[in-house]
């Protein structure tokens, strides 16, 4: 039989133990449930000492303690498959921790993280219009296309750098757009990679619950003005996992 530990998912502010249910991660109906120390506590649940694997199931039950603890407290998420090997592992973590977790619930006190990505709809349509806008991009193309031979490869080469460069401009400038009139409803926010030719943003904002409607409004009336050419997908609201998330060591000073 395996070793038995205790899974990390979160810390809050709590001064008595709280059980949140059987919905401990890996499908063994483990009870989910707060260890104090003063008024900080972690929300564990049993496990054996062993590695979860990182699949869409893990990650999906380890979120989803911390989404279902986060309906009556402000959460810091803990890493995936963070596992101490006793409760007196886990308080004297919050012991050596204290303060640093304090600061960082003060910092996240009534927030939530919500979660934007855009895309172009038509991509024929974006490719002819920096084509035609951009002028060193329309006069390469009329150079190459005027000509009686087909273009070398090292032409092509340069051809296809420039529409890559004119499209990250445009993205760039659409983006920005898109940041600076949500801005001032957040209190942070973080650009993740954009993934393929359409993707024109990929945002993750911090929230404080009380401009949460006006965020949502905001982000309607985006919607509402690009219609034509946006495509926007918009989640939330989610722990502040892009904010915070506790990278805890064992045995190096937790």
């Amino acid at each position: 039989m395996l070793d038995r530990g205790k899974y990390l998912y979160c810390v809050i502010e709590d001064t008595s133990p709280h059980t949140f249910g059987p919905i401990g991660i890996g499908e063994r109906g483990d009870e989910v449930h707060s260890l104090c120390y003063r008024d900080l506590a972690c929300v564990i649940s049993s496990t054996p000492m062993t590695n979860y694997v990182i699949s869409r199931e893990n990650l999906m039950a380890h979120e989803k303690v911390i989404e279902e603890v986060m309906r009556d407290y402000t959460v810091l998420p803990v890493r995936f498959c963070t596992i101490a090997s006793s409760i007196d592992e886990i308080r004297s973590l919050l012991m050596k921790r204290y303060h640093e977790f304090k600061n960082l619930l003060r910092s996240m006190d009534n927030k939530v993280e919500l979660g934007l990505k855009v895309f172009w709809q038509n991509m024929d349509k974006i490719f002819n219009e920096i084509g035609t806008s951009d002028k060193e991009l329309k006069l390469l193309k009329e150079k190459l296309k005027g000509r009686k031979k087909n273009p070398s490869m090292d032409e092509k080469i340069i051809l296809g750098e420039k529409v890559k460069e004119t499209l990250e401009k445009k993205r760039e400038s659409e983006a920005e757009e898109i940041i600076q009139t949500l801005k001032p409803r957040c209190t942070d926010l973080r650009l993740n990679k954009t993934i393929g030719d359409n993707m024109v943003l990929n945002g993750v904002f911090l929230i404080d619950r009380i401009q949460e409607r006006e965020f949502d409004d905001l982000v309607e009336e985006l919607t509402q003005k690009h219609k034509e050419g946006l495509r926007f997908k918009y989640v939330g609201p989610a722990p502040p996992f892009n904010f915070v998330n506790l990278d805890i060591k064992w045995g190096a000073g937790e």
